[in-house]
């Protein structure tokens, strides 16, 4: 069976190893970790073709322990079952490693079943996710394990690897030579989004296709980058991590008056065809962010994300872009959001008390003996359509949730607030 090129250039040892400088390089923790020979159980979580495999292959070479692996999104109960039952052998006298690619796919059933063996030291954990072990691994093991973040590798990292493969391929090759142009290596590099394995099948792909010519040299230009390589693919998940980082990134950026990073946001939801978490997004935005400082924000964006919503993609990405770049360049208020919040944790941690009679219903009969609406003052019969009352009940009556924002809309309400409230 053929080798794929990403695994004749994979790593055998931490120098080799492309990016993941913050764990690996000279005296950083995970290198501390490896080199000491105390491997513990580890969770390494990150973006795909990013070398969470081949730094748990190496940990596993120099680890005197018995090497198992297993996929969570094929394996069961009974493979497990299949690796406890040979820990009290000789053939797991030292132990037993065990790798278990994908964790996330196990449930928790699955996940339990190592506990006991884990905790008792015959079995070390290195498992790997592409999604956050905070929210898909059982807490149990999260508390026994050490997390280690990969990082998406660096275009010019990654164009090492392209490098490092060209070489390898030629010595294959031995008597035709590889040129691959700059621009070649950087739409490789960049349409990879930090995936080296991708950048690498890609390039694996190009040199495979492409014919010698008659000086027996297969030339790679940009041309054929492009030929050679998918649409780039956006870490999106709208049930994964991603999905929740790039909304967080999207309503982050627009409320810190960003237009060009909100921009960049969206056209990742655009690229993951999320038209209504885009939707929905931008009406919350409109009034939590912007709020009071601009009242008709929220107007507008409705127009834009109903106009959306009927054109559809591709076309919808106009009004889109529309509305995020009002709401970016708006000026910003939180005041109705800490409002609403102010008062919601008032009711879950106070007594508030009763309404006040005079602002009770007293539409029916028998309500003005009750004491229901008897003295309350309707206010379009006083001067300003203002007249000065309790609202809330006694035990609140002096707390205030508002407090008006400083920009332009707000400080004009509050003027004429002030001077209503002292006529």
């Amino acid at each position: 069976m053929r080798q794929p090129l990403a695994d004749k250039i994979r790593p055998t040892n931490l120098d080799e190893v492309i990016g993941q400088e913050h764990l690996v390089s000279q005296n950083k923790i995970l290198r501390r970790i490896i080199d000491s020979g105390l491997v513990n159980n580890m969770i390494f979580y990150g973006p795909p073709g990013v070398g969470k495999t081949t730094v748990a292959r190496i940990i596993a070479e120099k680890s005197n322990k018995t090497l198992y692996k297993l996929n969570a999104t094929t394996a069961s109960l009974k493979d497990i079952d299949d690796i406890t039952k040979n820990l009290n052998t000789f053939m797991a006298s030292d132990g037993v490693l065990l790798y278990l690619d994908e964790i996330q796919n196990f449930n928790k059933k699955q996940q339990q079943s190592l506990l006991q063996y884990i905790e008792d030291g015959r079995i070390t954990l290195i498992a790997s996710t592409t999604e956050n072990p905070y929210h898909y691994i059982y807490k149990a093991i999260i508390s026994r394990s050490t997390v280690f973040e990969f990082k998406p590798v660096s275009n010019a990292e990654i164009k090492k690897a392209l490098k490092r493969a060209v070489k390898i391929c030629e010595e294959e090759y031995k008597n035709i030579k590889i040129n691959v142009t700059e621009e070649a290596y950087d739409h490789f590099s960049a349409s990879s989004n930090g995936d080296v394995r991708k950048a690498i099948n890609g390039l694996e792909l190009a040199i495979n296709s492409t014919s010698p010519n008659s000086n027996a040299i297969i030339d790679i230009n940009q041309e054929v980058a492009v030929d050679s390589t998918q649409n780039k693919v956006i870490n999106y998940d709208v049930n994964g991590d991603s999905h929740y980082d790039i909304i967080s990134a999207f309503q982050k950026s627009i409320r810190g008056s960003d237009p060009d990073a909100a921009i960049h946001y969206l056209a990742r939801l655009i690229k993951a065809d999320d038209l209504q978490i885009i939707c929905r997004r931008l009406l919350v935005i409109a009034a939590e962010d912007v709020g009071l400082a601009y009242p008709m924000a929220i107007t507008i964006v409705k127009s834009c994300v109903d106009s959306a919503m009927q054109l559809g993609f591709p076309e919808a990405r106009i009004p889109l872009a529309e509305a995020t770049l009002l709401l970016a360049t708006s000026p910003k208020s939180n005041s109705a959001v800490k409002a609403i919040d102010l008062a919601s944790q008032d009711l879950e941690s106070k007594n508030t008390g009763d309404i006040p009679l005079h602002l009770k219903d007293a539409h029916y009969s028998g309500a003005s003996a009750l004491g229901r609406g008897v003295t309350y003052k309707y206010p379009h019969n006083y001067e300003n359509s203002y007249v000065h009352q309790q609202y809330l009940p006694d035990e609140i009556k002096d707390i205030n949730y508002y407090f008006p924002g400083k920009n332009k809309n707000e400080n004009i309400i509050k003027e004429y607030w002030e001077k209503l409230k002292n006529s």
